[in-house]
């Protein structure tokens, strides 16, 4: 076993005294930014670790953050919100904190139960991840808490939020659909069932405003039921010649309803996404789509909540991450 690094042993490498190191890795004033960082990197590169049990016994805290993601959103291997927990708790580790991940099960989220991690004080805060009832915002509202809110918006979220930039990037990908030729486009989402299903929907809307066409509500087709879950896609009888889907997800089961109709895409009708994340590439074909920065909007969150925990008067914010679209082979080009 190699041997145990103190901060004594970070002072005599660079020269420096035992409270510096101690003020540098924990934040205080009274050391440069410079020599600040000088010491966190050595301290890494030696393999220091922070005793955090005994920091949180002496300070009084438990230097944990719940990562909450209601049930439905946490449903699959894959799932889209659990990769964004894993980079949520890779950056909560270069602050000395853990990310509790805690699945907020649908009953729980109707009987307005609060997590058990809180209620047992065993967190700091709470990162909200996906996109929550009005009324358990409400409850959330009534304690005084550290949260920030993750994916999504809410007018009754009192709370500092990160969201993706849905609106900008749906509009992006429909303009390059229309850029492509394509003229009749549809939309496949519940315009109702999430604030970022939502603004996907208005930049996909806007676009189509934009280049003056008109929007065909037989083209707009539902994805979801009020509680979130998937539901059997019912095509419109006429196909348009391309479909922007709300994520990456009801692309590949369009896709896949598609070859099993007989459709060929990008053949006989595009198809688009948004996420990036594993659907993308599995589809056949691989699938155009907007990546969502999951590594910036997780150092943002952690960034805010980190922020909140130092300072619990400083005013609430909405950040807006911007994403990236991917060119993949789900969009057949009208015209050169």
């Amino acid at each position: 076993m190699g041997k145990h690094i103190t901060m004594r042993d970070i002072a005599t490498k660079l020269g420096v005294s035992s409270v510096t190191v101690s003020k540098a890795l924990n934040d205080k004033e009274g050391v440069g930014e410079e020599l600040k960082q000088k010491i966190k990197e050595t301290a890494k590169e030696m393999g220091y670790r922070i005793n955090t049990f005994a920091k949180a016994m002496k300070e009084g805290q438990a230097y944990n953050i719940g990562v909450i993601i209601p049930e439905r959103f946490a449903t699959e291997t894959q799932s889209f919100y659990l990769k964004f927990y894993q980079h949520l708790a890779k950056t909560l580790d270069s602050y000395q904190y853990s990310g509790i991940l805690h699945i907020l099960n649908t009953d729980d989220e109707d009987q307005l139960v609060l997590p058990r991690i809180y209620n047992e004080q065993k967190v700091d805060g709470m990162l909200i991840l996906g996109q929550i009832s009005n009324e358990y915002i409400n409850l959330l509202n009534e304690i005084d808490f550290p949260i920030v809110y993750l994916d999504f918006y809410n007018e009754k979220a009192k709370a500092d939020t990160v969201i993706t930039d849905n609106f900008y990037g749906m509009y992006e990908m429909t303009n390059y659909l229309i850029q492509c030729g394509h003229s009749e486009i549809g939309f496949i989402g519940n315009i109702y069932a999430t604030s970022s299903i939502q603004d996907r929907f208005l930049g996909y809307y806007k676009s189509l405003l934009e280049h003056k066409l008109v929007l065909n509500q037989d083209y707009v087709v539902n994805d979801r039921d009020e509680r979130g879950n998937l539901i059997e896609l019912q095509l419109p009888e006429k196909l348009p010649t391309a479909f922007v889907c709300n994520c990456d997800k009801v692309a590949y089961h369009l896709i896949n309803k598609f070859h099993s109709l007989g459709i060929k895409v990008p053949e006989d009708c595009s198809v688009v996404g948004f996420d990036n994340d594993i659907y993308a590439e599995i589809t056949n074909p691989k699938l155009t789509t907007v990546a969502v920065d999951i590594e910036e909007m997780s150092k943002t969150a952690v960034d805010l909540m980190i922020s909140k925990l130092k300072n619990k008067d400083r005013q609430w914010e909405q950040v807006s991450v911007k994403g990236k679209m991917i060119h993949r082979q789900s969009v057949k080009k009208l015209v050169e």
